[in-house]
């Protein structure tokens, strides 16, 4: 936990991997009791979720919180779609990007915000197979640089 108040409970590499990250927004996600005790052990997956808007409403649809172990009647669906919370001005823009531009949102990141847990969402654009790879070269050839650096400064 850092000074500002926000743990990180999970992130979503694959994400960035997979999409070029054009925007990021923060917003609350409408949890019941179980699932947040759930978020506390760490009991959640971003790998293939996504967000999408429903009559005016964002979801994020195939985020996997596991059960609460001691939750029993109390739990919910782990894979239900869960209400996003953000201004309906923000819904509608992003709803023109997604229509429009051919553009998808992504949640990046889960976190948790003066005990409230927040969403960090990304306005992605998908990345084709040679994006990837040019992103994997240079990232080898800054590994490369680095390492050599390290070695001449000794």
């Amino acid at each position: 936990m850092d000074k500002s108040g926000t743990k990180i409970i999970t992130l979503n590499r694959k994400a960035r991997h997979d999409y070029f990250v054009d925007e990021t927004f923060e917003c609350g996600i409408a949890l019941v009791g179980t699932e947040v005790k759930s978020l506390r052990c760490g009991t959640v997956n971003l790998k293939d979720s996504f967000c999408q808007i429903i009559d005016g409403e964002m979801f994020v649809i195939g985020m996997h919180i596991s059960p609460y172990e001691k939750g029993n009647i109390f739990n919910r669906d782990p894979l239900r779609k869960r209400k996003l919370l953000m201004h309906k001005k923000e819904i509608m823009r992003l709803l023109g990007y997604v229509k429009r531009d051919g553009y998808a949102l992504i949640p990046l990141s889960l976190y948790f915000k003066n005990s409230r847990v927040k969403l960090e969402m990304g306005l992605c654009r998908g990345k084709k197979l040679y994006d990837k790879r040019d992103a994997a070269a240079a990232k080898d050839a800054k590994r490369e640089m680095d390492r050599h650096l390290k070695d001449k400064n000794r």
